[in-house]
């Protein structure tokens, strides 16, 4: 891994990215549904639980007026492949998702 000297971590051959989505007036409902589609009515207890190969870490939880998840993908090609998954969950929710704003990770640390 790198992160030293002010490089961005490196996963392989691909930048470690943060994503931060803010969803505005929805709550854990919403998440709940999204997370019981994406584990086939499963739970989601580890990063396996989901199709999503290169997602690295994940929480979520309400802020005033919405809700917000944070991820760390492996790469943006990670990310992209899983909201070809996601979207669509989302669209048959009758909820578009929030506008992520993403950034480069300089540091990544697990256990």
């Amino acid at each position: 891994m790198n992160g030293q000297n002010g490089q961005n971590e490196q996963w392989g051959d691909h930048m470690a990215i943060i994503v931060t989505i803010e969803i505005p007036g929805v709550g854990q409902e919403l998440y709940d549904a999204v997370i019981s589609r994406l584990t086939d009515g499963g739970e989601f207890t580890s990063l396996a639980d989901i199709p999503a190969p290169g997602l690295i870490s994940h929480v979520a939880g309400p802020v005033d007026g919405g809700w917000r998840v944070v991820d760390v993908w492996e790469s943006e090609e990670a990310l992209e492949n899983f909201s070809k998954i996601l979207q669509p969950i989302l669209a048959d929710l009758g909820h578009a998702d929030g506008e992520p704003q993403i950034i480069p990770a300089h540091n990544v640390v697990t256990s």
